[in-house]
């Protein structure tokens, strides 16, 4: 008899810690585990807007998935496009381009989320993403190279036009990306003699009255007051009406010269949830609470886009909120609910009770809510540090991003182009590919072509 198969699909927090769970519990004999990933590493998600602005690598917080030579699973480099659930098949498209079906018996979902955007015009074509390892390396590049253009320009419009820039979404990817941002912008004027650093404005739009809402109206307003303190211009109640290469227009009616758009105004389930043709909840994937999807064998979903019962909220209808403490500890949870179902035991619920929230604004500013604690300022900035720290896999990593945060703190900002810029242009549309994806009818006639040919 052939071992069972267990498919992961995404190594973002809820997968890679699902597979390591698998590797530990389960015996060398018992399953054959594989995981489904285009990119052979764990990426920190949180940090991103560090990286965009310098302060860490981009390496340091991408976490390989092929260091250690004890793993045992296999990776298949590519995205899953599609999932045929009758015939238990997994559509891939590897990173050769080419299309392959994975069998498996038991799969376990955790594609995670992809930018969510609008029907805005000229938004995909002109915004830059801050979702992935490229976006937030380019980003640097492009904020940095704005400075150089600017400083080389001789025209007073273009020179105004290339030091404006805009920010969409007051959640925590949008406020730590402008708070950093704006420090890299800060301190780099320093060394632009031809600029005068009154014509850098940064601004920070949100369609909701308030900057990140879940952190309560006292530590949101605190972080409002320091990123206005610095000179960021922040708009809550308001969006873009369309977006181009030189201009965003506001919801307002504002126009605001400019060439550097960044959205992070929130995620939605990978676009894999909708190939399944099954329920879903505001986009994500209906499971129990136990993250098994209910009348489907041997089905698990996790992360960003499955609606897992928030069960410590005791509240009815409640969901997981898409974050990185979920997700880890789902991950883990969810290989035990795998490991229980293939030996014949029962499923247990997932429970967790949020263990509170830390942004990080860049040098000594921060706010945080570890356990319910409002802190400000220097103790907020340690105590969100320190969870980030401690939440990467590692140990190199940890290593890493603590030799990075020291090397800035001791020797401040460096400001060099990697080259990215020297390429073509790309924007929100170019790296998350999220055109590649098939139809539930598309997945059952690719399977049933298959199936014929064999």
């Amino acid at each position: 008899m052939t071992r069972p198969r267990i498919l992961v699909v995404g190594a973002g927090f809820a997968g890679v810690e699902c597979v390591r769970r698998l590797e530990r519990k389960l015996g060398a004999d018992e399953a054959d585990v594989t995981l489904v990933t285009p990119f052979a590493y764990q990426l920190y998600l949180p940090l991103l807007p560090q990286v965009a602005s310098g302060v860490l690598t981009p390496q340091s917080i991408a976490v390989s998935l092929r260091r250690s030579r004890k793993y045992r699973t296999r990776i298949i480099p590519g995205g899953a496009i599609g999932v045929d659930l009758k015939a238990k098949v997994c559509v891939i498209r590897t990173i050769t381009d080419e299309i392959v079906d994975e069998p498996y018996d038991y799969i376990v979902l955790a594609p995670g989320s992809v930018t969510r955007t609008f029907d805005i015009p000229g938004l995909t074509d002109h915004a830059f993403g801050m979702k992935t390892l490229a976006e937030a390396a380019y980003v640097r590049d492009h904020v940095i190279s704005q400075l150089d253009l600017a400083d080389a320009s001789h025209d007073e419009a273009e020179r105004a036009a290339r030091l404006q820039f805009v920010v969409v979404g007051g959640g925590y990817a949008g406020t730590e990306t402008a708070a950093c941002l704006q420090k890299l912008t800060h301190a780099a004027v320093k060394r632009y003699p031809r600029i005068d650093p009154a014509l850098i404005k940064w601004h920070l739009i949100d369609i909701a009255p308030k900057l990140m809402p879940e952190l309560g109206d006292k530590l949101g307003s605190t972080a409002q007051n320091i990123l206005t303190k610095r000179g960021v211009d922040i708009s809550l109640g308001t969006s873009i009406a369309k977006a181009g290469p030189e201009e965003v227009t506001f919801t307002d009616g504002r126009v605001i010269p400019t060439h550097t758009l960044i959205w992070t105004a929130g995620v939605v389930a990978s676009p894999l949830i909708g190939t399944l043709g099954a329920e879903t909840l505001r986009g994500r994937l209906v499971v129990g609470a136990d993250m098994r999807m209910p009348g489907q064998d041997g089905v698990f979903a996790l992360g960003d886009s499955a609606a897992v019962p928030d069960e410590a909220k005791g509240e009815e209808g409640a969901i997981c909120p898409p974050t990185a403490q979920h997700a880890m500890r789902q991950g883990k949870h969810v290989a035990d609910n795998v490991i229980a179902t293939l030996r014949g035991g029962s499923t247990t619920p997932y429970v967790h009770k949020d263990l509170g929230l830390v942004v990080d604004l860049g040098g000594r500013d921060a706010v945080s809510k570890p356990l319910g604690i409002e802190l400000r300022g220097l103790p907020a900035q340690v105590a969100a540090r320190g969870y980030h720290w401690a939440a990467l896999r590692t140990n190199v990593a940890k290593v890493r991003v603590a030799t990075n945060w020291t090397l800035n703190a001791i020797a401040g900002d460096d400001f060099v182009r990697t080259g990215f810029q020297h390429r073509r242009a790309a924007r929100l549309k170019d790296f998350e590919y999220t055109n590649a994806y098939l139809t539930p009818d598309q997945v059952r006639a690719h399977v049933d072509g298959t199936e014929r040919q064999e």
